[in-house]
């Protein structure tokens, strides 16, 4: 809810999630991943998309979608029937 909230309130189409580790270290924990998964489910079915999630670590960033594009692939349709 509240991470959408704004998006909603705006009639936004898409967002981009950032956050930081201040411990420096780029690599995403688990619960990142887990996180993103969860965002970029809801945000389908708000009808934001999620474009990506950015992890900055001091003066270094990097890209869930670009090092995890399987986060953001849209899931396939189950047949009815």
């Amino acid at each position: 809810g509240e991470v959408f909230r704004r998006a909603l309130l705006d009639e936004a189409a898409g967002l981009v999630l950032f956050h930081n580790h201040p411990s420096g270290d780029l690599e995403p924990s688990r619960d990142d991943l887990e996180l993103t998964r969860r965002l970029v489910e809801g945000g389908r079915m708000l009808s934001v998309q999620v474009l990506d999630h950015v992890i900055v670590a001091a003066s270094r960033w990097l890209s869930l979608r670009v090092t995890r594009p399987e986060i953001f692939a849209q899931r396939a349709a189950i047949p009815s029937g």
